[in-house]
């Protein structure tokens, strides 16, 4: 199990993600490319999934896409991308990821635009 496997307590194969979003699943490989969302390769089968907590009520995380963008800006590849989501923080007072999906998307961005100096 990798490092990125460990930290993501729920992973989403990507047609268990179509039907959480309630889309066919050309729409999640379009997510895919327009990097609205990542995807790693998990498990004994190396199967393309999501983070679970990508999802929310339905929807994609409001503010992931910017964040993938930024944090690809600054060099990151997709699983160390999610591990850095992923990982908590103590000067943030958790993950990343929990902080987006409160809505916390200016301070997360400030964060991750730091890293590509």
């Amino acid at each position: 199990m990798s490092n990125v496997e460990s930290l993501v307590s729920e992973w989403l194969p990507l047609p268990d993600v179509a039907e959480l979003l309630n889309v066919p699943i050309t729409k999640v490989h379009g997510l895919l490319d327009e990097r609205a969302v990542v995807a790693v390769r998990v498990g004994e089968r190396n199967i393309r999934s999501i983070p679970a907590l990508f999802i929310q009520d339905g929807h994609v995380v409001d503010s992931l896409k910017g964040t993938i963008a930024v944090l690809g800006d600054a060099g990151f590849t997709d699983e160390e991308l999610v591990g850095w989501l992923f990982t908590s923080d103590d000067s943030l007072g958790g993950r990343p990821i929990d902080a987006l999906r409160e809505g916390r998307k200016t301070e997360i961005r400030r964060r991750a635009q730091s890293l590509a100096w």
